[in-house]
């Protein structure tokens, strides 16, 4: 406990000398003689004070005078700072205690407006061991868990007054003391924890206060953590000459804000430097929370790391940091951060913070269109009913309404009503003479939409309606749920009057109570083909032949012109089957296979067209008999082929001695020949037959293309669509076996002559391919609408599309047997003399086992002018970057342009799908591969396939590879997959190219250096005066930069310009893929 404490005096009217001054330069000019007067008393003393003041006069004070008027004025604390004590604030004595009596002196004036200035100051110097303690009262602290001291004094240097070096300190130190209540004058020095020494950053002199200069020093100590209720702070002095003019204790906080739509209100800061509090925010109203909005706030009141936000609920949106209602006319159906969106198209709101717009009168929402679509209603009647009969079938196409009611999701469905009986109608499921609903014209007078009509059912079969005692009616592709606008509808009968109504839906008719909308049209069919032959029977059958006898058909419809005869071979009909025409109702196959089951069937033809075929009827032929002869004809025959035998040796020799044919034409025609079992057979070569040498593609079709019965497809599902129409998936029935999955390629309605003869032709050489890496043609419909062409399904789709789904999941081996098989179906398309001329991976398929067929045939191009075209195509655009430079030049296309474009799918196949040249245009890619830039080596890619991917891109088309050449290679990859690591170690083909091991001219160290190591050493000094000092400028060449130098042999141009591109794709390969343009 200290041992004397006192209570600080109040000096307002008289301060001791050693102690106290004038507060003013005006009041220290009144007071100046009594102190003159007082020091000749007094004499000089020996304390400090006495020799200080009289030798500078109004030492401290005038100091405190200088600094009060702007310690005062400038008394302001940060926002983010809370107030426990501010001595600034307090208008008389501060109150604290002081110990002993003759340390810390309490010294209040008044300033020169007559405020009373109230500091604490001791300057006892002379004396050495000084221990002056000075305390503040007990402060709350408030709920802080850390305070900071804010102090703000002036001190005299030592150094400024004489005899005091020794004694004379320039710091004083800051103590504190934690208390859960207010103790009073009982305290003990020891309970006390030293903060830190405070030392003076600037220290005045007797100069300082004759000019009157300020030197206030500030000082900020911070303490922590708090846990009492409150606590005391101390002053000690241990011999300095100083004066406290005001003391501030305070604590930090983050202040109250809003922040993404989030409260986050008055936090105080943690009791460490270093320390973070989370704090939760509160959403403003209106408002929820999408994630939970946090922030923290630091050490120094401030708010960092915002996590999370609240969004503003339906039917609100932000405005300055708060939400509002949206206004009428506007709305939002969802929480979030979006605005309120204007209704849409015939919808509205009445009121505030709407959520959704109710639609306008006769407007609709169909059940899975978003709130934010557009109110919509059902369509107008279709327009436009065009029909066309064809005997008992009848042909329907129509127009979309005119008003849609703003929807594409339009259906059609038909119906069907045959009239008899002067203008009485019944549907065409009802039997003849059943009871007829009568149809009235006009909008509205839909009779059975939905349920007497006949429920046709969907399928590619098509809908069917019965009808008693004859075939059903069959709809083509469907009769209900048409999604294009036309229909087929077959097996009608003769001569009869039938009406069609179409009838249109879209999304939201059923929310409608108007009746639907319609289109009628009234048809009359003509002579019906023939019925079904019936009866067909065996009359004879011999090993080769068959004889037939069958009735005339029950319903011949007019004169049966004749009968068409077809069979095969038991379960062979999709290899092959043969026809036969008869004017009778007999006939006699010949030309069969003894011992075989042969399927027979026959159908009768008259100017309506064809009937139906019978039903199957299986016969066999006989088995052969083994020849019997008696023993003088065997020796007549054995006679025969002696002398026959001789005279061919005799013949043989007379032309080896007389005849005068040369050994080389000898040699010639012994390498065409090939022996076989004793016998002399020649090649048969086959060559592709152009379809569009054909006056009439139908014929083409017919010739090369099998005709598959429409009955026999069933179309499942539409998977693209093209130029001709649409893409379909389907099944395809065979006789006695499995229905298999085949893709359709449609015409569509309305095709202009060329698109049916592009598409036909397309066909006819499909049908002539017969290859495991080439499309397989199935057959064609040509005989009933929509025509189709029926193909293998290929279940992977493109090849482009293929490789980007499966990035990176395949082994080199994997890739080089996908290259393959597209080289194998190039080498069988090449030996037919056919030039596909679209050679790119989007043309390849891939099935489920990986295998690779090229497609699209037949397409027609033409080149444009304009050097930064396409090909033209009726299929569509053939960019540049696959074809080659002649074929771009002067549309010269042969199997050499295909080897080239057959480079670049080797390209796109080693890159996984991507796109070649990148993002170049047309035009830069023409430049570019005209000046000898070719594609770089893709990532991973061995330098042997780069390699064969050059050859294949030489300028040269006459040195590019052949596709038998490119399988052969590729074969000696898959066989010995070691050879992909090194291009050396590659079997290389007739090109100059690839017969040349090539050596790393990375390796070399200068331009000299590498014409040395292509054997071109004459030409350095060429080089040297050109300018070309290092490899990277060699690397820049082109073929006429090279003519530049001087190297006037096309030999050796071309040697050096090879090795510059060669040298190009080794760098090339050793750093990212790009290309230089």
């Amino acid at each position: 406990m200290f041992p004397q404490h006192r209570q600080a005096v109040l000096k307002s009217a008289e301060c001791a000398p050693s102690s106290c001054a004038p507060l003013s330069p005006l009041a220290e000019s009144k007071r100046e003689g009594a102190r003159e007067r007082q020091r000749e008393r007094e004499g000089e003393r020996g304390s400090l004070h006495s020799s200080t003041m009289a030798s500078d006069p109004g030492l401290l004070p005038l100091v405190l005078w200088t600094i009060s008027l702007q310690v005062l004025g400038s008394r302001a604390s940060s926002n983010n700072e809370v107030n426990l004590l501010d001595t600034s604030s307090i208008s008389g004595d501060w109150g604290w205690l002081t110990y002993p009596s003759h340390g810390w002196d309490a010294i209040n004036e008044m300033d020169e407006y007559f405020s009373p200035i109230h500091t604490y100051q001791v300057c006892n110097v002379m004396s050495p061991n000084q221990n002056n303690w000075l305390r503040t009262n007990w402060i709350q602290r408030n709920g802080a868990h850390r305070i900071y001291i804010e102090i703000k004094f002036t001190l005299r240097d030592c150094n400024s007054m004489p005899g005091v070096l020794g004694t004379c300190k320039e710091t004083f130190n800051l103590y504190y003391n934690e208390m859960d209540r207010d103790m009073g004058t009982t305290m003990w020095e020891s309970q006390f924890s030293k903060i830190d020494t405070i030392a003076a950053d600037e220290s005045f002199t007797n100069v300082d206060l004759g000019v009157r200069r300020l030197k206030l020093n500030t000082e900020v100590r911070g303490v922590g953590p708090l846990s009492k209720r409150g606590f005391y702070l101390a002053f000690q002095d241990i011999g300095a000459c100083i004066a406290i003019v005001s003391v501030r204790v305070y604590y930090k906080k983050c202040t109250g804000m809003g922040r993404n739509l989030a409260v986050f209100t008055d936090v105080v800061t943690g009791a460490d430097s270093s320390s973070l509090v989370e704090v939760r925010g509160q959403c403003v109203d209106h408002a929820e929370e999408r994630d939970t909005p946090k922030m923290y706030c630091s050490a120094e009141g401030e708010w960092l790391v915002p996590i999370g936000r609240c969004v503003c609920s339906a039917g609100f949106e932000e405005h300055r940091e708060s939400c509002i209602a949206c206004e009428v006319g506007f709305y939002k159906p969802l929480a979030g951060d979006q605005l309120c969106g204007k209704c849409p198209l015939h919808s509205h709101s009445e009121t505030r913070a709407a959520l959704t717009c109710p639609c306008d009168a006769n407007y609709y929402r169909a059940p899975t269109d978003p709130s934010a679509a557009p109110c919509t209603r059902p369509p107008s009647a279709p327009v436009n009913l065009i029909s066309s009969v064809n005997g008992t079938s009848v042909s329907l196409e129509w127009g979309s309404p005119l008003d849609t009611g703003g929807r594409t999701d339009l259906i059609y469905d038909v119906q069907c009503q045959r009239c008899v009986n002067g203008g009485q109608c019944e549907d065409c499921s009802a039997g003849v003479g059943g009871t007829g609903t009568s149809i009235s014209g006009g909008v509205g007078g839909v009779v059975g939409a939905f349920g007497s009509s006949g429920g046709g059912t969907s399928g590619s079969g098509g809908g069917m309606v019965s009808r008693t005692g004859a075939a059903p009616i069959r709809f083509i592709p469907q009769q209900m749920g048409l999604t294009e606008p036309w229909v087929n509808a077959v097996n009608l009968v003769a001569h009869a009057n039938y009406t069609f109504r179409i009838l249109v839906m879209n999304g939201v008719t059923h929310l409608s109570n108007e009746p639907l909308p319609y289109i009628t049209v009234n048809v009359t069919t003509n002579q019906a083909a023939p019925s079904q032959v019936m009866a067909v029977r065996q009359e004879n059958a011999s090993m080769n032949s068959v004889t037939l006898m069958w009735n005339e058909p029950e319903q011949p419809n007019g004169v049966i012109l004749e009968y068409d005869i077809k069979y095969y071979e038991k379960d062979k009909e999709q290899q092959s089957y043969s026809t036969l025409k008869s004017k009778t109702t007999s006939a006699k196959v010949s030309g069969l296979k003894p011992g075989t089951s042969y399927i027979f069937q026959i159908r009768a033809r008259t100017s309506a067209g064809c009937g139906r075929f019978s039903p199957s009827v299986e016969i066999q032929t006989g088995k052969a008999v083994p020849l019997r002869y008696n023993t003088v004809t065997i020796i007549w025959i054995c006679m025969a082929l002696v002398t026959g035998l001789v005279t061919f040796l005799a013949i043989v020799i007379c032309r080896k001695r007389h005849c005068g044919y040369s050994k080389a034409f000898q040699d010639s025609d012994e390498e065409k020949m090939h022996y076989q079992n004793g016998h002399v057979s020649f090649p048969e070569a086959r060559f592709y037959i152009d379809p569009h040498t054909y006056e009439d593609p139908c014929q083409a079709v017919h010739e090369f293309a099998r005709e598959i019965e429409a009955s026999r497809i069933k179309i499942e599902k539409i998977i693209g669509s093209g130029e001709f129409g649409e893409v379909c998936y389907g099944r395809m029935k065979l006789p006695g076996k499995r229905d298999i999955p085949v893709a359709l390629k449609t015409l569509k309605a309305g095709y202009t002559e060329k698109q049916r003869r592009d598409f036909l032709s397309e066909a006819s050489i499909m049908a002539q391919f017969d290859h495991p890496n080439v499309i397989h043609l199935e057959g064609v419909v040509t005989r009933s609408k929509p025509v189709m062409i029926i193909t293998e399904y290929m279940e992977n789709g493109s090849l482009d599309s293929f490789l980007r789904r499966h990035d990176g999941q395949f082994t080199i081996i994997q890739l080089v047997g996908i290259l393959r098989g597209i080289a194998a179906g190039m080498t069988y398309l090449s030996d037919l003399g056919y030039v596909h001329r679209d050679l790119a991976a989007r043309n390849i398929l891939v099935n489920s086992n990986l295998v690779c067929k090229v497609s699209d045939f037949g397409l027609s191009r033409v080149l444009e002018d304009d050097p930064d075209a396409a090909y033209t195509t009726t299929g569509g655009k053939i960019p540049i970057r696959w074809t080659a430079p002649e074929a771009i030049a002067y549309r010269k296309f042969s199997s050499s342009s295909d080897v080239w474009s057959y480079g670049v799918v080797m390209w796109e196949v080693m890159s996984y799908g991507e796109r070649p040249y990148w993002n170049l245009t047309n035009r830069d890619v023409i430049k570019s591969v005209e000046e000898g830039y070719r594609l770089p080596a893709p990532m991973g890619c061995p330098g042997a396939l780069h390699t064969l991917m050059l050859d294949c891109w030489q300028k040269d088309r006459n040195e590019r590879p052949k596709f038998c050449q490119i399988v052969t290679v590729l074969d000696k990859l898959i066989r010995n997959p070691e050879n992909l690591k090194s291009m050396d170690t590659l079997c290389r083909l007739n090109s100059p190219l690839m017969n040349r091991s090539i050596p790393d001219f990375t390796s070399c160290r200068s331009v000299d250096e590498w014409l040395d190591t292509i054997k071109m050493g004459r030409y350095k000094d060429h080089f040297a005066a050109g300018g070309y000092q290092t490899l990277g400028h060699v690397m820049s060449m082109n073929q006429q930069d090279i003519q530049r130098l001087g190297v006037t042999l096309m030999g050796h141009q071309k040697k050096i310009m090879t090795s510059v591109q060669v040298m190009r794709v080794q760098v090339l390969n050793q750093s990212v893929p790009s290309v230089h343009v």
